[in-house]
């Protein structure tokens, strides 16, 4: 099993723990452990923003973030490596769970906002691969087909003003802090990445 595989094994058995109950897990852990929010980190849980990051409690979403992890992983497992990959990954993901408490926080106003979901370290993902891969074609929500950088240079479009509408009182429950923070993370990545793989680059 190779290691894309493994996370996405380890994120089943969580999403498995969220929805099929077990008498020997108290209906508070979950919550309690696999939730990040200012809150939480307040409380000294700081684990959570790694148990968060590995957290899916509805099928459509561990299956959207699962599915964008194979597609875009393995290209990057094999351009940077296991060791950068793994490191990469936690890091984005890590940030990703921070930034979305902290958004809550100071931009929102709500401390207490609860998330969970690889969707901010899959972010990373996604902007590593359009950095590192401008010119390659993806689909935009499955759909329109883009320059990698185009659909990336969109995703974040729409998540700054996806927050901005959240910080007015409007918008969707989406996780646009943990987007943005995992983006950053992998723009911030692809320029420490750049000097060593630059015979890489298309």
């Amino acid at each position: 099993m190779n290691t894309i595989r493994i996370i996405i094994f380890i994120n089943i058995l969580v999403f498995l723990a969220w929805n099929i109950p077990l008498p020997v897990i108290d209906s508070d852990f979950m919550p309690l452990n696999f939730l990040i929010s200012w809150d939480a980190l307040s409380e000294g849980r700081y684990w959570t923003l790694v148990t968060s990051a590995f957290s899916h409690n509805m099928f459509l979403h561990i299956f959207l973030n699962m599915y964008v992890l194979y597609s875009f992983g393995n290209v990057i497992l094999m351009t940077i490596g296991l060791k950068r990959f793994l490191w990469f990954y936690f890091v984005a993901g890590i940030f990703s769970s921070f930034a979305h408490a902290a958004v809550s926080a100071f931009i929102l106003g709500q401390p207490e906002l609860p998330a969970l979901g690889a969707s901010g370290a899959i972010a990373g993902i996604i902007l590593l691969f359009s950095l590192l891969y401008p010119k390659e074609k993806i689909l935009i929500m499955g759909i329109i087909p883009l320059p990698a950088i185009w659909g990336a240079v969109a995703f974040i479009g729409l998540d700054i003003w996806g927050l901005v509408a959240q910080a007015g009182g409007h918008g969707l429950p989406i996780g646009h802090g943990a987007h943005l923070g995992g983006a950053l993370i992998g723009i911030l990545y692809y320029l420490y990445l750049r000097k060593f793989l630059r015979s890489r680059i298309v």
